[in-house]
């Protein structure tokens, strides 16, 4: 198995202050390691995308039984719910190797012709963020899944030529967080495609149990529903969050995990119970206290809680509008009755005309 470095766009850092964020669905070097030993190595043992893991075991079923490489698989969604776990069950379910990159390694068609006239017959690639691949090796790629060949071209100027380099048939598993960036001729040479949903409470509670067998912890089963509730349906987050109670519980507790634990723990690392972390809730408050629930444009909403407008948007607001919490109007960000609710804020009162009274009455 050849491992690279993978990249995925929620991963980016977008600013230094919320750099260690718990919530973040990202994966960083410590997740990375973790992640290698709680891995389910066969689509039994995977928890949750019920739709998904049966059609693709449909596919990889006959395709077994017809002695042929898998069909190829681009599988799309949010960061943390088991594309790169997929992608190696994919592997081992066909009993072949499996070869790790990422769209932003691939810079040049050279550096795919590279990767790809190294394959074995049978072999898996996954592609991770495919979406961020260059357009020259985005086109070589068309012809390589459809022929399984490429034409290198040797040369430059009016004397370059084109040798075509025959393949062995091979699967590439793509995995992206914007399916909508993808262009048409490449989702079209996909013979599946699935798209990863949130996992639900109960979902993820089995995802703690399991892991915390793995890791030997103890945990109750209100103890993993608390965790679970607080994990914006993402395994990854799960997680994570396990091992910081896990940490709490053998510090401040007898190691063992039960609700109260689970709740005190993550009450230290500001992530209350409906997921929400510090940034969050800096967000949700200014939009409520200084704005009276808005709406107000995206940069002033930004400078209100010190942050740059990327950050806002792109790594607070997502979890916001699908939680309900926050919708985004062309007039500009606007806070809904469960905002005020969630942060115990009683919101103000509006005249007839729909113009907020005199100091709120």
């Amino acid at each position: 198995m050849n491992w690279d470095e993978t990249g995925s766009d929620a991963g980016e850092r977008l600013d230094g202050r919320f750099d260690e964020r718990l919530v973040d669905a990202g994966a960083d070097g410590e997740d990375t390691a973790v992640e290698a030993a709680l891995r389910p190595k066969d689509l039994d043992e995977f928890v949750g995308q019920e739709k998904v893991r049966e059609q693709l075991d449909l596919v990889l079923k006959a395709a077994r039984a017809r002695g042929a490489t898998a069909d190829h698989v681009l599988l799309s969604g949010a960061p943390g719910l088991g594309k790169t776990t997929l992608s190696m069950i994919i592997a081992a379910e066909m009993g072949a190797p499996i070869r790790i990159t990422s769209g932003p390694a691939i810079q040049h068609a050279g550096d795919l012709a590279a990767i790809l006239s190294s394959l074995q017959e049978g072999e898996v690639l996954f592609l991770d963020e495919i979406h961020r691949m260059s357009r020259p090796a985005e086109e070589m790629l068309y012809m390589a899944m459809e022929d399984f060949r490429v034409d290198v071209i040797v040369g430059k100027g009016p004397g370059a030529t084109a040798i075509p380099l025959e393949l062995p048939p091979f699967t590439l598993v793509g995995a992206t967080t914007r399916a909508g960036l993808l262009p048409p001729p490449l989702r079209d040479r996909f013979g599946f495609t699935g798209h990863m949903e949130f996992y639900a409470p109960t979902e993820l509670e089995r995802v703690i149990r399991r892991s915390a067998r793995l890791l030997d912890v103890a945990i109750d089963e209100d103890g993993a529903a608390e965790i679970a509730g607080r994990s914006r349906g993402t395994p990854r987050i799960a997680n994570r969050l396990l091992r910081r109670v896990r940490d709490y519980a053998q510090v401040k507790a007898d190691g063992r995990i039960d609700r109260p634990v689970a709740s005190a723990a993550l009450g230290v690392y500001e992530v209350d119970a409906r997921g929400l972390d510090r940034l969050d809730r800096a967000v949700l408050r200014a939009l409520l206290t200084l704005f009276g629930g808005g709406p107000v444009g995206l940069s002033t909403l930004a400078v209100a809680v010190g942050e740059e407008r990327e950050t806002v948007e792109e790594v607070a607001e997502p979890f916001l509008v699908r939680e309900g919490l926050l919708a985004r109007t062309p007039r500009g960000r606007v806070a809904t009755p469960a905002a005020w609710a969630h942060l115990g804020l009683v919101p103000p009162q509006h005249d007839g005309k729909g113009q907020q009274g005199l100091f709120g009455a």
